[in-house]
Formats: structure tokens, sequence, C-alpha cells
């Protein structure tokens, strides 16, 4: 395709349409001058613009594109609005209507005093009107109204010229509005903490243009945080080691520029950072700031929540159980002892933790405690005795839809998201105390919960609230940073029953026994041969897809509904992968019927009525949430639609929201989904797809999680070694810091960490958050006192990490070099 740059030169006719949140505009040109072939008078441009005015003239910078639907258009790059070019032009322009106040002479007396280029002048640096006789009033107006007139749109240019996409830009200009090209001429790296989806490389693209040195300490810093953020939000631990971070930040350096960077000079940009607070070292722990702080509130204020209710009046003990025995008789269900001290227990504390596997009765005593405290404190669960006014005392709520759907089942009484309990969609809410009204609050699917999340949860309650966390600690951790359940389990600091027993085991069924000797480390030795509500398919990855494929045709035919069929994969790429198998399995279970059946192209993506879809972002406007799966129920072509653009109606569960074109990208094809997104839901058919092409996820918690999705019908799919390898790997536990936290707030003793296979630091030196001062550091200094290394580093060496790259700074940590003022 010819992408040479052309230009077209017109007046806006009319603005086609206009996404107020990215910038992205479709306009018709009355086209004056071009550089194109183009017969008609006007053309259709689209682009990332600033404030467009009709009837205005600007000219597009670019090349003409084919649309698929639309045809022919000229796509702009850049553009610029046509400003006067002679001073009679200049001097009728700033005394126009748009700046009132200022007439030909004052506007002649500007052009004199400042140039031909005043209207830049003055946007750069309101001052240098003072001294042309003019109010600050008028000076004022009209810088204001320069900069509401042109400012917006030489942002815009801006960031065009840098590249950045028509969402992107938006996205900068909404957090730095009018200094957004000031931000990144001062620091580009500042991109990488601010804006969602700018990493280091483009950050550092745009350093390289401003001439900002490959070993300048700003660029350093800007590797450090990336490379920290990638190695906790992205893979899920909250601190990483010295040792690590300092490898991985010299191979980011490399890769971005070939250029050698000193790992000391890596070892002061941390100390520096350290120093600014921007990151916290705790022996040779680095832990984001976000993350640091978020664990500490959150083992004070668990501690808080426990002490809280020490003398409250609480029912006793034998009122207890003599109300459990009632809600025995009145069920007919026979606790056994484990589960009866498990909800006696839970009634007794201010917070208790439940754990157990499938099969074990987590919803049973679930259900048991929720009846028992009904009963306790005179609780009708009938909800229509309750008014909108009235909030009810017993709160339940999952992190994912699916997962606060299926508690409601077990015990007949409401429940929602996490997120929908505290009304957000991100981490970015504060709670006042008393947000949430006074009774019991049971969190189930706790596994999914991440730092953040409980973080946020916690801040939202108060004491003299009853919470029960209920979750199954050999599950998958939570797809954000830290493994919360697993920690609160480990640190022994609160009130805690582990179920082991399992009383769901049908005669005929063998899903739960195989969930649990793969929890234990094992495949029966009935694994490949076939069960009533189990099958082993063996095949190679290349045969994948067509076996799981006619499974699910066989399915079908078995009058399995789309939503009762679910494939879950460990990988997105690959020939057994996600992507591969959605469009597959949609032409199976949601085909095509003729051409004339009404389906919108998003990219490689079809989507037609009836399709299952996964959402992938909170959206709480809509009421929808990450990792809920819905169905479409509609489809409103753009030139049918109102808003003039494409969209889908989905039908989340009963909750009907529109998702438009420009939201497309919050959503995928759920025939397939990945094991995590799966996790706090069941399905009545899971198949389940593993080959040695997904190796590096293969671990025990991974298969576990993916068996205990199904709740009838389980089909195992691929190669018997990569099974085997999957029950042989155990997964390694994050690097998280929650514990020493919940043991020091609670008084217990903390044992000392050692990080990965290096030497045991000092990390308890402070009981409470330490406030880092630092010291200058010469690091080159230190490299002279060490004996001569055995090879020369190169970033090769480095990157192979055949040699290791803190050469230089063996035994040093950015604590050495800080000092405490008090």
């Amino acid at each position: 395709m010819d992408t040479r740059e052309e230009t077209v030169t017109g007046r806006v006719k009319s603005i086609f349409f206009q996404n107020p949140t990215n910038f992205f505009k479709i306009l018709l040109i009355e086209i004056s001058a071009t550089t194109i072939t183009w017969t008609e008078s006007d053309i259709v441009v689209t682009g990332t613009f600033g404030d467009i005015k009709e009837d205005a003239t600007y000219t597009f910078t670019g090349h003409v594109v084919d649309h698929p639907k639309y045809g022919q258009q000229f796509q702009a790059d850049n553009y610029h609005a046509d400003q006067p070019t002679n001073k009679s032009g200049l001097v009728d322009y700033l005394s126009s209507d748009k700046f009132p106040g200022i007439g030909p002479k004052t506007a002649t007396k500007i052009i004199d005093h400042l140039g031909m280029d005043a209207i830049d002048k003055i946007l750069d640096d309101p001052k240098v009107l003072a001294g042309l006789g003019m109010t600050a009033a008028k000076r004022d107006m009209l810088a204001t109204n320069l900069k509401s007139n042109q400012g917006m749109e030489r942002v815009i240019i801006g960031l065009n010229d840098y590249g950045f996409t028509s969402n992107m830009a938006g996205r900068i200009y909404q957090r730095y509005q009018n200094d957004a090209l000031d931000v990144i001429k001062h620091n580009p790296y500042q991109l990488i903490n601010d804006i969602d989806g700018i990493g280091f490389t483009r950050a550092d693209q745009i350093a390289a243009k401003l001439a900002i040195a490959p070993t300048s300490q700003l660029r350093l810093g800007g590797a450090v945080m990336d490379t920290l953020q990638r190695l906790t939000d992205g893979e899920g631990d909250t601190y990483v080691t010295l040792k690590s971070l300092v490898t991985q930040t010299l191979d980011l350096l490399e890769r971005a520029r070939n250029v050698a960077v000193s790992p000391d000079a890596v070892g002061q940009a941390i100390v520096t950072l350290a120093k600014d607070n921007a990151l916290i070292a705790e022996g040779d722990r680095i832990f984001p700031k976000r993350l640091f702080d978020a664990e500490w509130q959150i083992g004070r204020q668990l501690k808080g929540l426990a002490e809280a209710d020490a003398t409250a009046t609480e029912p006793e003990l034998a009122e207890i159980e003599k109300t459990l025995a009632a809600v025995e008789a009145d069920t007919g269900i026979a606790y056994d002892a484990t589960q009866r001290k498990a909800i006696v227990t839970a009634l007794q504390s201010p917070i208790f933790l439940l754990t157990g596997g499938p099969g074990t009765g987590k919803t049973t005593v679930t259900d048991g405690i929720v009846r028992t405290y009904a009963r306790l404190h005179d609780l009708s669960l009938d909800l229509d005795q309750y008014t909108t006014d009235e909030p009810f005392p017993i709160m339940l709520a999952a992190p994912t839809g699916r997962a606060a759907k299926r508690i409601s089942e077990t015990t007949q009484l409401p429940a929602s998201t996490i997120h929908r309990l505290l009304g957000l969609g991100v981490d970015t809410q504060e709670f006042a105390p008393n947000e949430l009204p006074n009774g019991l609050l049971i969190i189930d699917e706790m596994s999914m919960v991440d730092t953040y999340l409980f973080r946020t949860l916690l801040t939202a309650l108060h004491p003299g609230m009853k919470i029960v966390l209920v979750g199954d600690k050999d599950q998958l951790p939570s797809v954000g940073p830290g493994q919360v359940f697993a920690d609160l389990l480990r640190s022994g600091v609160l009130p805690q029953t582990a179920l082991t027993h399992i009383h769901r085991q049908d005669a005929d069924s063998s899903i739960i026994p195989l969930a649990h000797a793969v929890n234990a480390g094992k495949l029966p030795d009935d694994f490949t041969k076939p069960q009533v509500d189990r099958s082993f398919l063996a095949c190679a990855p290349s045969q994948v897809p067509e076996v799981v494929g006619q499974v699910v045709q066989r399915a079908a035919v078995k009058q399995f509904s789309i939503a009762d069929i679910q494939v879950l994969a460990p990988m997105y790429r690959g020939t057994a992968g996600i992507d591969r198998l959605n469009p597959l399995l949609q032409n199976i279970l949601n085909p095509k019927r003729s051409a004339r059946t009404k389906a919108i192209q998003f990219g490689e993506t079809e989507y037609r009525i009836g399709d299952k879809v996964l959402q992938l972002v909170n959206d709480p406007n809509q009421n929808v949430f990450n990792g809920e799966i819905g169905q479409i129920v509609g489809i409103t072509l753009g030139k049918e639609a109102e808003s003039k653009t494409d969209e889908l109606t989905i039908d989340f569960d009963g909750n009907e929201i529109t998702c438009k074109r420009s939201d497309f990208n919050k959503i995928t094809l759920a025939y397939a989904t990945s094991i995590h997104k799966a996790q706090g839901s069941e399905f009545p058919m899971v198949i389940l797809p593993l080959t040695l092409q997904s190796r590096r996820m293969l671990r025990r918690n991974l298969l576990y999680t993916a068996i205990t999705r199904a709740k009838s019908f389980l089909i195992l799919v691929g190669e018997l070694a990569a099974f085997q390898e999957a029950v042989s790997e155990v997964a390694v536990n994050r690097h998280t810091g929650l514990v020493d936290r919940l043991m020091t707030v609670f008084g217990k003793t903390v044992a000392p960490q050692v990080a990965d296979d290096s030497a045991t630091k000092d990390i308890s030196a402070s009981p409470s958050e330490p406030q880092i001062d630092t010291t200058a550091l010469d690091l080159d200094n230190e490299v002279k006192q060490q004996p001569p290394a055995a090879h020369q580093l190169t970033p090769a060496l480095v990157a192979s990490q055949r040699i290791d790259p803190m050469i230089g700074m063996d035994g040093i940590t950015p604590q050495m070099f800080m000092t405490k003022e008090n």
C-alpha cells in the first residue's frame, strides 16, 4: 500500500461523528486544495483532532485508505488550522469576536511587538503581553481564549507528531490537559506511571527524539519503574528482588537502545527512586510504593476489625450450639464435627477464614452460618419484609458475577460482585467508615481477590461487622498482584477452619476424586479410562482443534446449550490456544446461517446474535464487570443507530447493556476462555485441552482449578505428558510481604525471609512503615574496591544470564546507602 504523506486542505462542512473520550472524529471536508487524485468536491476525513470547528479551514496530512464498509476515506495522521499568513490577516483574527475587547489597534500593537508568531508566543508564555498597555483582564481573556481555541489543538497535533493513536492521545490529554506536551518534554517516562498502555519502549522512543541520553538517570529510572511494574502488577508479585530488578532492567534498557549501561548506574537509579519515595527498599526486596502501602493497610485494618468487638456482647456458646441444632432440624442437614466447629467459630469471631476443596461442604457451611446468624439475631430471611430504606444485614459477595450467582443459588439470598457491593469499577475510590450496614458479610471465592481489591474492601468495612472469607487455597491465585487468601491462612493470625472430608461424592462421579488426586500430586490409575462423567482423548497438538470441535458438535446434538459448554485453555496463542479455538467453536455452535445474517466485523472477530462473549474490564456505568459472560441478543448497524456507530446489545444474566464499537475491545468471544477467567464459575460440561506447547503454564493449581470448574462432565483432550507435567509442577508461591505485615501488626514473630537464592537479608529492622531517606552513593568507588572480574560484562552476557549483572555490587542493597535523619 502506498503510504506517502499527502495533504488535503478544506472547509469543515460537517462533523459526522466525534468521540469525546479519545478525540476521534469523522469529518466531511469541502476540498480547496489537495495533493491526492480526487474527482469529487468533498472527502471524508478521519483521525484524532482537537476542538474542530465547522466552517473553519484546516490542512490534513495523511493518506487515502479503503474502508471495508464506507469506501475510500482520507486518514489523517496530523493536521493544523489554517491561520492568517500575513499581518492584516492576523490583525483581523485577533480583533475578531473570538477575543472581545481586542480591536484592530490593539491587535496591530501585539503583532508589531511580538511578530508574526505572536499566537505561539502568547500560548507559550502569556507574560509576553506585559508592557503593551492592556489591562490585566484583557491579557487574561486573550490568553485564555487563545488556549481554548488553539491550546487543545496544539496538544493533539503535538501528540500526533509523537505517533500516538487517537485513543492514546485522548488518554494523555485527559490526564494532563494543556500541560501534556510540557510533561512529555520534561520527562517522557512519566507516561509509564500515569497512562495505561504506555510502557518503557514507547516512552524511550519519545525520549530518543528529545535527545535524552541512553545513560541518563531519568531514562534509567523510567526503566526501573517499568520493570518493577511488569514484575509485580504484571506477574502477581508484590515485590521484586534487587538482583532480579537490576538484571531485567539492564535487559530492557539495552534492548530498547543498543547501548551498554552500567549495573552500578541502575543501582544509583534505584537508590534515587527510593529517596523520592517512588519505590520502597526492604533488604533486597523492592516494592512499588502502592503495593507496599496496600499490604500495610490490609494488616492494620484487619487488626482493627479483629479487635473491634472484643468487648461487644456476643451470643454465648451454648446459645449458638442450640440455635445451630435448630437449623439442622429445619434443613435436615447433619453437620459433621468439623463443619459444626466452623459455623460456631465463625459466629464467635469478628473475622473468620473458611477453606476447603470441592465437595468438602464450603457452601453447606456458608449456608449454615447464614441461617444460624439470622436466627440468633431474629432476622427474617424473607426479603419482602425489608424496605429499600432498610438495607438487608446479611451481605453476600464474590469477585465475579457467576461466583456471586452460585452463592445466591445456595443461600436463596441476593449476592453481588464485590465491585457492585462497594459501588466501584476500579481501585480508585476511597470509602468513609460505615459505608456498609452492620451485619454479616460473606465473601466467597477469596482466592481470586487481589491486594488492591482487598485493601479497598477493608476500607469500606467498619467495627461491629462480622466477616467470613471463604475460598479454596489450592486454586490459582488472583490475576492481580498478591495471594491474599493464601497469605491470610499462612499467617495464622485469624481464626480459620480447613474442610478436608469429601461429602459431595456421587457413586458415579469421578470428577471430585480426580481433583483431589491432582491436588495431592498424582494422576489416578484410571485417568485415561472412560468414566461416566469424564474421558481422556489423546491427540497431538495439531489435532486438538479438530477433536475439540467434534466433542462440541456431539454435545450440541445431545442438547447441551451454548451456555452449558465451556472450553478452558491455558494460553491464547498456539495450535490449541483460545484465539484458534474461539472462531472454530463459534461456527459450530452459532454458525452464520446465510449471507444475510446480521453480523459486525471487528478486527479478525465477527460478532453474531447468539454469540457468547466475555467482559474483559470493569464497566460500573453499565453494571458489568471483568470476567462476566454474556450473550449477544441484538445488533444495530451504524446506519440504523442513533449514535451513528455499530452497537451490540449484550445480556449479562438479565442485565442488558449496549456496547458501542468504540468499546468492542472490552469484550471477546467466550466459547473458549482462559482458566483464570473461569475461576468462580461452574459449567455443566468443561472441555480441557492441554499440550506441551503450553509447558511454561502447566502447573498443578492450573489443572486443579480447571477440573473443579466441571459440574457434570469433564472432557480432557491433548497430550498425556502435558497432564503429567502439570500435576508434577508445583506452582511457586508469589513474592509477597503480606504475611510479614500481618504477623508484625498482630504482634507475632516474623521469620527472616530468603528471596530466591540470595543470602538472607534483615527485613525486620522496622516494625512499621519505614520512611527511607537516602544519601548520595558513589557506586563507581565501590566497584573499584572489588576484586577484578573474571569476565567483562556485556549486554549479551547479561541477557543470557551467564554472568552476574551486578558486578561491583556484591552484597550491596539500597538500604546500605540510606541513613535515617531521626
